[in-house]
């Protein structure tokens, strides 16, 4: 299967990217319309769950944009985007307590986080170099060059670094998800009526992260498939 070709392959993946990213925008701004009945502001949510969890240490920024929350593992930072930081809606404090439970899984030493933190640079790395590779290797295979098939092996371990790092990116965010909602209940963050809505805002976001695992194991596959030809 030639370059171009095998871009079918990525079809069913980019539709689940589109639609899991559609589900996200619709849920966020839905419930971002809907008031919390405690009257509380993402900061304000995120601030009550690192504190019930020993973490008065941690500080809480605003940054700019639209989900562009995250927590910050060196620095010990939680940062709140302006759609979430200031706002008193059910999206606003399920995303910030869902950032809060990356920094209890940071204090607890939560494995699949440790792991994840740590290959990083390696997958950074990786994922900016397999396709670049794999296409090298493609060139000078069809010169005769032995090198390609060497590239071209690299390449594809390269993005199985990514699948790797995708993989292990889903329980912690599955993870974080679950401790927002627990304790955004055990701490009167939201009610028991609000609580549908704070799932679908957390599951839509998780979503993403599934698609991208499919996204790099399509690539993966798009590789095989080249591969194969040659």
């Amino acid at each position: 299967m030639g370059y171009y070709a095998s871009m079918i392959i990525l079809i069913p993946a980019i539709i689940f990217t589109m639609y899991a990213q559609a589900k996200v925008s619709s849920n966020f701004r839905r419930y971002s319309n809907i008031r919390n009945s405690r009257n509380m502001t993402g900061a304000e949510a995120a601030r009550r769950m690192l504190d019930a969890n020993g973490l008065g240490n941690v500080e809480i920024q605003q940054v700019r944009g639209s989900l562009t929350d995250h927590y910050d593992p060196r620095k010990r930072v939680l940062r709140l985007s302006q759609s979430v930081y200031g706002v008193n809606s059910i999206a606003a404090v399920s995303v910030a307590c869902h950032e809060a439970g990356h920094a209890v899984q940071h204090a607890e030493s939560y494995m699949p986080l440790k792991v994840r933190n740590a290959i990083v640079p390696v997958v950074n790395f990786a994922s900016n170099l397999c396709w670049p590779l794999v296409i090298l290797g493609i060139i000078l295979l069809a010169n005769g060059s032995y090198m390609g098939d060497t590239l071209f092996n690299i390449g594809i371990i390269a993005m199985a670094a990514v699948i790797l790092f995708h993989t292990i990116t889903l329980p912690v965010e599955f993870n974080a998800s679950s401790r927002a909602l627990k304790q955004m209940d055990q701490l009167g963050i939201i009610t028991e009526e609000e609580n549908t809505g704070a799932k679908k805002v957390l599951r839509a976001a998780a979503m993403t992260y599934v698609a991208a695992l499919a996204t790099a194991v399509a690539n993966l596959l798009r590789m095989l498939a080249i591969r194969g030809r040659d």
